[in-house]
């Protein structure tokens, strides 16, 4: 069985997923070859940098422009064509003749529509499977040609029964992670309090040295600040705090959320399902996106974690009655694993094999 995985790299988030659904794939099966592919990277070659460079200047400068393309579309019943479409299809019908493959698995909305359009105009019966990577139900997900969805929760899987997707064609696998992040490893009890801060990919942290100064005063706490690739900010703080220690990028998330009593971070999608095996409870901050908004509404609705007040100055305050409140970060992280006990972890695994049984691939 060959399966093509279709990714990209805005933020690391979607290709995250890309890379646990395939080590998933291949516990699950034998024989099975994978490719995980960034689109964007296959068809654009040398100018995706400019193009992810963009994505990014927009995130950080454009985010109410972004937010209100994002919510306008939200429930759009409208299969638009896809931008460039004869140039992407025409580079997608490359990889196919190059991979052959008997599934595609996306994690990026424009993938799942490029795949689903090319299906149509091309008559291709190659099954599609779309992974949603956060906790939405927008349109810009959902698409005619889709043979399976993999969503986050239930509460998902009935938003998007509201609009018109088959109930069958739909499994709550949470968001996927890698599997060092279901391998609790907790360290022996201490006084000391850990406290993990991330700003996702981008790094997209508090700027002001007052919130840092503060957090390096607080008393019997150890901080770790994870800045992403914001190398302004890593240098902005490495070595000038006693109490903190500041990490660049690292593929190692999970050894720092391991050794946390909480984190501090940006709600995105698999960021939040990372906590959420980890058992380690979050407090996020205010979202800008809209993604990020229904992540922290899924957050207080689940009393999984709090989020911080749009004020700065209430910062330092927030994280101190959370973070000394034993009695409410033990409830937490309850209701943590009760939401990781109702995940299917071997959706993807059922999916695949349903495909089979229907002859949907060979």
């Amino acid at each position: 069985m060959n399966v093509l995985i279709l990714t990209g790299r805005f933020g690391m988030g979607h290709y995250s997923v890309a890379s646990s659904l395939a080590n998933d794939i291949q516990k699950s099966f034998d024989g099975v070859h994978i490719t995980v592919q960034d689109i964007f990277e296959y068809s654009l070659r040398n100018h995706c940098n400019t193009l992810y460079g963009a994505y990014s200047f927009m995130i950080n400068k454009g985010s109410r422009l972004y937010g209100m393309m994002y919510k306008c579309t939200e429930n759009s019943r409208i299969n638009t064509k896809l931008p460039f479409h004869n140039y992407f299809f025409s580079a997608f019908r490359q990889l196919i003749s190059a991979v052959k493959p008997d599934i595609i698995i996306s994690t990026l909305p424009f993938c799942s529509h490029m795949v689903s359009q090319y299906k149509k105009k091309y008559v291709c019966s190659v099954p599609l499977i779309t992974c949603i990577t956060d906790v939405s139900s927008h349109s810009e997900w959902i698409h005619p040609n889709t043979d399976i969805y993999l969503v986050a929760s239930s509460s998902i899987r009935l938003a998007l029964i509201r609009k018109g997707v088959k109930e069958s064609s739909i499994y709550v696998n949470g968001i996927p992670v890698k599997e060092q992040f279901k391998q609790i490893c907790r360290p022996q009890e201490s006084n000391e309090k850990n406290l993990l801060i991330m700003g996702g990919g981008f790094g997209l942290l508090p700027k002001k040295k007052s919130f840092y100064e503060k957090i390096n005063r607080l008393e019997g706490v150890k901080t770790t600040v994870i800045t992403g690739n914001n190398k302004e900010l890593f240098h902005k703080l490495y070595a000038k705090y006693e109490n903190i220690e500041v990490i660049g990028f690292t593929d190692q998330v999970y050894r720092y959320m391991h050794k946390a009593d909480l984190i501090i971070s940006k709600p995105g999608g698999i960021t939040l399902f990372e906590t959420i095996f980890s058992e380690l409870p979050i407090l996020a901050f205010k979202p800008d996106l809209p993604q990020e908004l229904k992540n922290a509404v899924f957050i207080k609705n689940n009393r999984i974690g709090e989020v911080l007040s749009q004020n700065e100055k209430n910062y330092i305050d927030e994280i101190v009655d959370l973070l000394y409140d034993d009695k409410k970060l033990f409830e937490l992280k309850k209701n943590m694993r009760a939401i990781k006990n109702s995940i299917d972890t071997n959706a993807i695994e059922k999916a695949l094999s349903s495909m089979q049984r229907r002859g949907a691939y060979a």
